[in-house]
């Protein structure tokens, strides 16, 4: 490439453009003349304008006028009495003259419907015919008209008079000439020329002062200044860092800067030469020769990567040809590469945030942290978690920690990885190993050069390398300084095996993972815990009883134990309870107090209380537990969220000799009864308020249950899920109960199988019990009047049913109980006094009477003379106790018989 002088010698400017400006005929002074003109015709054009625009604003003033002075006088009160009077004219003449000179119009003319006129400013015209047309002003419009009178050009508006019922009795026309519009415009025209004037004047001394400055700036400037001007220039084109080419109409080189021959390596005599001719790239060569234009196009050169613009010269009237510019984005791209991985990597640290840990299951969080980094950081990623991390513990310390694989994810499915539940003790030369001592993440970034990674199983070491999996970072998963598993990520597609920046996204990963597990494992740890205790505190096994035939299914909530129970307890009398609880609320806490009630219950169950009694006493033991948990602690600060949020119950009593069911519910669902023939009914108990609201009493219902019936109790988990509301699970439950023929436990099952919902929110509680009704033979009973001479008389019948019942050798302590009772119901009862024996599991023997009062056991002193009864009652029965009835009391005692 040339110097600067040998541009200087092809590229001279003219000097004779630069020297010659005329002071008269300079381009200057042509356009100072023309700047002239278009003022003067601008000026002219916008008077012509005004004063049209004038004129026609005269007119429509003049019609807008003539209109509204009219209509107001055609609708003044009085003018259709005016006109229908004798004299219109003595009436109106005087009106009209006073609006005509009030509005400022020329003439106010009120005329007949023959167009005779009543009114006009000359009275000598009076009585004589309108001038104008008033046709249309007959057929009810409004008219307006230009006409040329005798006063000169005006506007006459003619407007109908009308009656009251709608026919025009008359006409009214109101004209104004449009000189008297248009005088206040022709006072100001000759201000408006004045002002034209001073714009002219003034736009001509602009112009001629810009002529004057430019005449001033280019007068003198000779071939030197030129020339230095084009050095100038030379050196700024040379000495900037972005190439530029200059080519012909015929596509030869006419310029090259230093930037641009470096870019594209182009040699000494390139200036002049075809662009076809210079050596470069084949997508350059074609785009520059093609002389399309071109923004920001990326193309190769060598090693680097240009990016070229290229635009015509020709556009504006320039020379043919175009003008390329080239810059170097080799670096640029590299940068922007890099700028895309750390984005990239961004990224996939904010989506493992966001999709690891959504629930609180360890083995799901695992696979989630699997599957978010495949494939945009890993092939495979395989996690192996601690063993006791599994089951909530924390692991032990130490490099052998025994782990089992809980997730695996790649690419494709058919890896020789070990696959998920596979045991795992890491060897201590492995990388596992090895990131469990220090903590750290590891990098093996040559499986095949890797002996210590092999050594852990050589045999499937080698089959990992021959499927192409050939570089490995573990990564192990610590939280609060504690080991709970490892995580490995492998890549076998990707040619780049991973690097140091891949191992601190990797250990950033496995430290938002390793969070979300050890919140997992707290999490299960509680939920076994808690699990464990609600188990505890249920009932392993139902009784076997002859009132009935029972089965329950119990099923914890997913999301964390509750507060539900069931029971079945058996009562003096053959008789059975069953009883179903909810309490409000998931944790520790409900499980507990879920506890707290079942005992409750249980020990309010001996006192055998009717249902709405013993649910009165659980409600004010609910009411007291709240008032000890809401007390304040050692420290004086009060427990939260401690006390019982709601708990419900319902209590029923079953009597196999009468086949009768009493029900009381404490803000619990009604139970459902299933008759033999498959009828399904929820019977009507008074729902009572929830446990621990006090205040209120509850009440209990009497059902008749048939033999074969069967009775349902249920928790609301049951009926009711965020996906279905209360209503249609309790139809959804009739029809699921309505198959008659079914023992409890296949009624346990289908009700399952057709209600259970995919991921249970609330405990499930059920229970299932199917009806008996003792046989009349296995009861027997006899009135007992009130004279201690009739004990032996029931003695003898009571032998005799005894022997009819073979229990011959159960006679003599059977005597002797019902003797005891019966003495004491006679001495201390009152009339009716009952004695009933029922043949069930146990002999129960049973004395009823109309009194009150409680006997109670005492040891006798050597000296009393009574009081030993009681005691030989509580020696030979296996239990003896009292329940009271609306009647009075019952004493009963059970013998074991079998």
């Amino acid at each position: 490439m040339g110097g600067p002088s040998d541009h200087r010698a092809s590229r001279k400017p003219p000097e004779r453009g630069l020297r010659a400006l005329p002071a008269g005929r300079s381009v200057a002074g042509q356009v100072f003349l023309l700047q002239v003109v278009v003022v003067v015709l601008l000026v002219v054009a916008a008077v012509v304008e005004l004063l049209v625009q004038a004129r026609h604003d005269s007119e429509q003033e003049a019609r807008n006028r003539s209109v509204a002075v009219a209509t107001t006088f055609a609708s003044s009160p009085g003018i259709v009495a005016a006109l229908e009077s004798p004299d219109p004219t003595a009436v109106l003449q005087p009106r009209a003259e006073q609006a005509r000179r009030l509005s400022g119009v020329d003439f106010i003319v009120v005329t007949d419907r023959q167009g005779m006129r009543y009114t006009h400013p000359k009275r000598d015209r009076i009585g004589k015919k309108f001038v104008g047309d008033i046709g249309p002003a007959l057929r009810g419009q409004v008219v307006t008209e230009n006409i040329v009178g005798t006063i000169g050009p005006l506007v006459q508006a003619n407007v109908p008079v009308r009656d009251d019922r709608g026919r025009v009795v008359g006409i009214v026309s109101s004209g104004i000439t449009i000189a008297k519009v248009s005088g206040a415009v022709n006072e100001q025209l000759p201000v408006l020329l004045g002002i034209a004037a001073g714009v002219l004047a003034l736009a001509t001394a602009g112009t001629w002062l810009i002529a004057r400055r430019l005449t001033r700036q280019t007068r003198g400037l000779g071939p030197v200044e030129m020339t230095r001007m084009y050095e100038h220039h030379d050196a700024v084109l040379h000495a900037v860092r972005e190439g530029v080419l200059i080519l012909d109409g015929e596509r030869r080189l006419l310029l090259a800067n230093d930037e641009a021959r470096r870019l594209l390596d182009l040699p000494p005599d390139a200036e002049g030469r075809p662009v076809t001719g210079l050596g470069l790239e084949e997508r350059a060569r074609e785009l520059l020769a093609s002389g399309r234009d071109a923004t920001d196009e990326v193309l190769p050169a060598g090693e680097r990567l240009l990016v070229l613009n290229n635009r015509h010269t020709d556009r504006n009237g320039g020379p043919p040809g175009s003008v390329a510019t080239l810059r170097d984005a080799t670096e640029l791209r590299a940068l922007s590469g890099r700028a895309e991985t750390a984005r990239t990597r961004l990224r996939l640290l904010y989506d493992a945030s966001m999709g690891i840990g959504t629930t609180l299951d360890i083995t799901r969080t695992a696979e989630e942290l699997a599957q978010v980094a495949v494939p945009r950081f890993a092939d495979y990623v395989t996690v192996d978690l601690a063993v006791r991390v599994l089951r909530g513990d924390e692991p032990l310390a130490g490099p052998s920690v025994e782990m089992r694989r809980v997730a695996v994810s790649g690419v494709r499915d058919d890896h020789p990885l070990y696959p998920t539940g596979h045991p795992l003790l890491f060897v201590p030369s492995s990388p596992q190993a090895a990131g469990i001592v220090s903590g750290r993440a590891v990098l093996e970034p040559r499986l095949a050069d890797s002996p210590g990674w092999q050594a852990q199983d050589p045999e499937r070491g080698a089959r990992v390398v021959d499927f192409g999996i050939h570089s490995l970072v573990c990564a192990p998963l610590s939280a609060r300084g504690v080991l709970l598993g490892m995580v490995n990520f492998w890549r076998s597609q990707a040619p780049d095996p991973f690097d140091e920046e891949d191992l601190s996204l990797a250990e950033e990963l496995a430290a938002r993972a390793a969070v979300c597990v050890d919140n997992a494992r707290r999490y299960t740890r509680e939920h076994a815990m808690a699990v464990t205790l609600q188990h505890s505190l249920l009932p392993r096994e139902l009784p076997q009883l002859t009132a009935l035939d029972a089965a329950y299914r119990y099923l914890p909530a997913q999301a964390g134990v509750g507060g539900d129970w069931f029971d079945v307890l058996p009562l003096p009398g053959a008789r059975v309870a069953l009883v179903v609880g909810d309490v409000v609320g998931h944790g520790l806490h409900a499980a507990a107090t879920m506890g707290r009630l079942r005992t409750a219950v249980h020990n309010f169950s001996t006192l055998d209380l009717p249902p709405d009694e013993l649910l009165g006493h659980l409600d004010e033991l609910v009411g007291r537990i709240d008032q000890d948990d809401s007390g304040p602690t050692g420290d004086g600060a009060a427990p939260a969220g401690t006390t019982v949020a709601g708990a419900t119950c319902l209590y029923a009593v079953y009597d196999p000799v009468t086949g009768t069911c009493a029900v009381a519910r404490a803000g619990h669902l009604l139970p459902a009864v299933v008759h033999p023939d498959g009828t399904v009914e929820f019977p009507d108990v008074p729902a009572g308020p929830p446990l621990g609201l006090g205040g209120l009493p509850f009440e209990a219902v009497e059902l008749t249950l048939p033999e074969g019936s069967s009775l349902v109790l249920y928790t609301d988990g049951l009926v009711e899920d965020r996906d279905r509301d209360i209503d249609e699970g309790l139809e959804l439950l009739r029809r699921s109960l309505s198959e008659a023929g079914r023992d409890p436990e296949q009624t346990c099952r289908d009700v399952f199988k057709a209600m259970l919902p995919a991921r249970p929110s609330d405990d499930i509680a059920l229970l299932v019990a199917r009806t008996r009704v003792l046989n009349p033979r296995n009861v027997a009973d006899w009135d007992v009047p009130s004279d201690p001479a009739a004990v032996s008389g029931v003695r003898a019948a009571v032998q005799r049913q005894l022997a009819a019942w073979g229990l011959e050798e159960s006679s003599f302590t059977t005597e002797l109980l019902l003797s005891e009772l019966i003495t004491n119901a006679i001495r201390y009862g009152a009339e009716p006094i009952q004695v009933r024996l029922i043949l069930d599991r146990m002999l129960i023997c049973e004395v009823s009477d109309a009194g009150s009062t409680s006997p109670h056991l005492r040891y006798a002193a050597a000296t009393d003379e009574g009081g030993r009864g009681l005691f030989l009652v509580s020696q030979f029965a296996e239990r003896w106790g009292t329940r009271y009835t609306p009647e009075g009391k019952v004493i009963w005692a059970e013998q074991q018989v079998r």
